[in-house]
């Protein structure tokens, strides 16, 4: 993957241009690997009332497809976007009715809720928005936090206490799963349902959350990749669960939850498949692109409506979830979690960090 080294803007209006400029990711939308390090403005006040000072930053499967031209969006009258949505920061500025005050670090939800807000989108729910007219931090029509320095509200910012900070990057992609295993749940109460296993597909840091979550509500995990060797089996075993590689068949599970990571149709179709009677089937993992794979739709309805199963999709999350994640990181043991991430990158060096490498797991860059 080739990378630009340099953007240049164009002028910027007079406000914009007086304002100090700070390095920024950057990525023209639809422009494959246009990812750049640029100089930017300083972002504005009317962005948050809080000034970050960015310190971590998480790269996620989402910026790979972003940089691939798959995804992603531009603010109005911005030509670029500036990426990242896995944040971690020292605030530097804030207002003195907030609830926050210069050295807190703080972690920036992803999501805002549509101008016009939607039944979902009213109520704090902005994760279910109904009209998809929210924007996302980094992602769809708001700039990201991978800046040197980045904007917040307080509304949309999560404290986080000095003894978590060397975790806290984590949140992020946590708080998806912790919506996952709320709705999980939620669906499971439609009848008197106990759960007993759960397979993860995919060992990425997302599947491995997920595998986590399941072992801390006591259930026998199984997770499934390809990879043979390196952290992502060492991590399984830890957890108490157990690895496997090769094809769901294979490994003659019938479990009582699925949560899908890879995003792959052929996995996805498997996985349906192998559910048990009233088994819960979750998909976290998108398909970037079209796939072609034999999907017999008979054998599946037939396999869902004699089984009672039930697949559904989960993305982003609201505040709770995020509260939710953080519980959950803070009762697993610290040193996994510090295994999970298997490579921090500095700015400097901020072109491998978008390197996929045999052995990551979870990737950071390290804007300090």
């Amino acid at each position: 993957m080739r990378f630009h080294n340099t953007f240049h803007l164009p002028r910027l209006p007079f406000r914009e241009r007086d304002l100090t400029p700070v390095q920024a990711i950057t990525i023209i939308p639809g422009q494959v690997n246009s990812v750049a390090l640029t100089e930017v403005p300083d972002p504005l006040p009317a962005e948050g009332s809080i000034l970050v000072r960015a310190r971590q930053l998480g790269v996620c499967g989402t910026d790979f497809e972003i940089i691939a031209g798959h995804y992603g969006s531009t603010p109005d009258h911005s030509p670029y976007l500036i990426l990242g949505h896995e944040s971690l920061g020292e605030v530097e500025e804030s207002p003195a009715e907030s609830d926050f005050a210069r050295g807190d670090w703080v972690i920036g939800i992803v999501r805002r809720p549509d101008p016009e807000p939607c039944i979902a989108c009213a109520v704090g729910e902005w994760d279910m928005c109904r009209n998809g007219r929210y924007t996302e931090r980094g992602i769809k029509e708001k700039h990201g936090f991978g800046a040197e320095r980045w904007r917040i509200e307080p509304e949309y910012a999560i404290k986080v206490e000095p003894a978590f900070r060397d975790v806290a990057i984590l949140v992020e992609p946590a708080s998806v799963l912790a919506k996952a295993w709320e709705h999980i749940e939620h669906i499971g109460k439609r009848a008197y349902w106990r759960p007993q296993s759960l397979l993860v597909t995919g060992a990425g840091p997302i599947g491995l959350l997920a595998a986590l979550m399941g072992r801390q509500r006591g259930l026998a995990v199984h997770v499934l990749d390809q990879v043979t060797d390196g952290p992502k089996p060492r991590l399984v075993e830890a957890l108490g669960a157990k690895y496997y590689t090769g094809s769901i068949q294979q490994s003659r599970l019938r479990p009582d939850v699925v949560i899908e990571c890879t995003g792959a149709a052929s996995v996805m179709r498997d996985s349906l498949i192998a559910l048990a009677n009233d088994g819960i089937c979750c998909m976290v993992g998108s398909s970037a692109h079209l796939q072609d794979t034999l999907l017999n739709v008979s054998q599946l309805n037939r396999g869902m409506v004699l089984g009672n199963t039930v697949a559904f999709g989960v993305v982003n999350a609201n505040r709770r979830h995020y509260e939710q994640a953080a519980d959950a990181l803070r009762r697993a043991d610290r040193a996994w979690l510090h295994e999970l991430i298997t490579r921090r990158e500095p700015i400097a060096n901020w072109r491998a960090a978008f390197q996929r490498l045999p052995g990551d797991v979870k990737v950071i860059i390290d804007l300090t």
